[in-house]
């Protein structure tokens, strides 16, 4: 009887946790109702260290339950969502279901490792908490540089990044939820290998924050 209760514990857990991932059941449409909540502050931060113009396309890249393609929309010319997840997708097209219809927001599935838009087509390309799941990163980092404008950035939020001391306390949990813990030079590794330039790493040692971000060369081929 105990093996039994170990292993529906076991199973039960592994559900929750991939919910984190890929959110895809019940469960993962409440993971991205409580991502809207949870991710706001370091959101708020992270995209204060970018200046959007009202003209600016913008892609929001793993855009979960869509809370951030709602507050960009309240600057840029028209914000685009991507997410791989369909219940992601769902919860996002909810969440802004006002500003599709006014051709403000368009939500697509769709995986970083294939973004269904031409070269060049965005100045602004957000990921919040999101790029440590990407598969295959300097060619996900690659891709995003395609679709970005010649000196178009690429703006990288997350709440935690590898480092000594406490900060390696989330390796664990990273590891559990099949995350890539990254030092802080080991992103600015990632965006030079894809192709960046003008790579800032900022970070809040606090909290654990880290604002990553890089621009697409300008002249740089399509």
């Amino acid at each position: 009887m105990k093996v039994v209760t170990v292993t529906l514990t076991i199973i039960a857990v592994l559900i929750v946790v991939s919910q984190c991932r890929r959110p895809w059941s019940p469960i993962g449409r409440g993971f991205t109702w409580l991502m809207n909540r949870t991710h706001a502050a370091v959101t708020r931060w992270g995209l204060g260290h970018v200046t959007v113009r009202a003209e600016d396309s913008i892609l929001d890249v793993g855009c979960g339950g869509g809370q951030t393609v709602r507050t960009l929309a309240g600057v840029g010319h028209k914000v685009y969502g991507v997410d791989y997840s369909e219940v992601s997708v769902a919860a996002a097209r909810s969440k802004n279901a006002d500003l599709i219809g006014a051709g403000r927001v368009e939500i697509r599935q769709a995986s970083v490792s294939q973004l269904p838009f031409p070269d060049g087509t965005f100045d602004l390309v957000t990921a919040v908490e999101t790029h440590f799941f990407w598969p295959d990163p300097v060619n996900d980092f690659k891709e995003v540089l395609r679709v970005l404008k010649p000196g178009g950035t690429l703006l990288v939020i997350a709440e935690t990044y590898k480092s000594g001391g406490l900060g390696t306390l989330m390796s664990l949990p990273m590891l559990l939820v099949g995350a890539r813990h990254l030092t802080l030079e080991e992103h600015r590794a990632l965006f030079r290998a894809a192709g960046f330039a003008d790579i800032e790493i900022d970070h809040n040692p606090w909290k654990r924050w880290i604002c990553a971000m890089g621009r697409r060369p300008v002249g740089a081929a399509a």
